[in-house]
């Protein structure tokens, strides 16, 4: 199997406020690091990583738990209208019995949430830098949701901002059919979150990685930002990773053709030994699903495609681009190449 290879993505950097104004003031003749807008360098030039600023922002079509919220955060339910939220993250301890015992991030606190204007505040905590925006799939709770996004943006050490899209999964294995409504329920209310993003001034890149039932819920998104806006609505978005994608292929095939030159975007993470996605299939009367399909046809749809099946060593094989270190990085290559 081959991987995209690239090499743009610049190493992360941290500067202090004075260091950055000492560095702009010394550039001016040569650089106009301070412009006729007495604007210091474009706001996507800073790059620091979950590990500088261990926050993720939070966008979220389910109902907060507590006011402020407490853990478990946000649950199942639907809220109305689509929150904003910044969790503040506590990063694994360097310490010697932590590498052994429990290692992982974890959520210290939920706070800056704000109800009425959620896509406009998300957009300005987002200004200026690069956008990891992670849309989950079926079977997931807020707090698992938010794991995997942590994982996948230290995994590919990010250097933008990272952020969460959630939806009111019910995180139980029989909530398939209610899961699937609940994420198109949430269709506008990701679309509003893009549009508002994207109409930020001196904005980033807006790059998506969705995941199984997520995929259906971007993909969908898309669909109407692109109808609503054009290819205008659609300059902000970078690269668009679907990793297993449970979509039904006919309806893959029909999306990407609204999609129109946009589809180009979009690289498929896919396994025809995904477990997951044969239950899928079963469940939709043995249409295949589109992260099951054969390379050869979905490269036909024209689509990147990074087959991951000879990564499938384990029982489930649906969540590779997580698990596996190698299929991980094609998320990052796709955002280099975007």
């Amino acid at each position: 199997m081959t991987f995209f290879v690239s090499s743009r993505i610049p190493r992360p950097m941290r500067f202090s406020l004075s260091r950055l104004t000492i560095v702009c003031l010394a550039g001016f003749a040569l650089s106009g690091c301070v412009g006729e807008d007495s604007a210091l360098v474009s706001p996507a030039s800073f790059k620091i990583g979950l590990e500088k600023d261990p926050k993720l922002l939070v966008a979220t079509t389910r109902l907060p738990v507590g006011d402020p919220p407490k853990k478990p955060w946000f649950s199942s339910e639907r809220s109305a209208d689509m929150i904003f939220a910044e969790a503040r993250l506590t990063p694994p301890s360097d310490s010697l019995l932590s590498r052994v015992t429990a290692s992982d991030w974890s959520i210290a606190k939920v706070e800056n949430v704000e109800r009425s204007n959620a896509a406009q505040a998300f957009a300005q905590a987002a200004f200026g830098r690069d956008l990891l925006l992670y849309i989950h799939g079926y079977k997931e709770s807020f707090e698992t949701a938010a794991t995997s996004t942590v994982d996948l943006s230290e995994g590919i050490k990010f250097a933008g901002v990272t952020g969460l899209f959630t939806w009111p999964s019910a995180a139980s294995t029989f909530s398939y059919v209610a899961d699937r409504e609940s994420a198109m329920w949430s269709r506008d209310s990701l679309e509003d979150l893009l549009t508002a993003i994207a109409k930020t001034p001196s904005g980033g890149r807006i790059h998506l990685v969705a995941h199984s039932m997520g995929t259906l819920l971007t993909l969908e998104t898309l669909r109407m930002l692109r109808a609503s806006g054009g290819e205008s609505a659609m300059e902000r978005i970078g690269a668009v990773v679907m990793a297993a994608p449970d979509i039904d292929i006919d309806l893959f095939a029909r999306g990407l053709e609204r999609l129109g030159s946009d589809a180009k975007k979009i690289t498929v993470i896919s396994s025809t030994n995904d477990r997951a996605l044969a239950v899928s299939s079963r469940l939709a009367g043995g249409i295949v699903r589109a992260g099951a399909a054969d390379r050869e046809r979905l490269e036909a749809l024209g689509v990147r495609v990074a087959d991951a099946s000879e990564f499938g060593g384990g029982i489930i094989n649906h969540d590779l681009f997580l698990s596996n270190k190698e299929v991980q990085q094609v998320v990052k290559r796709a955002i280099e190449r975007s």
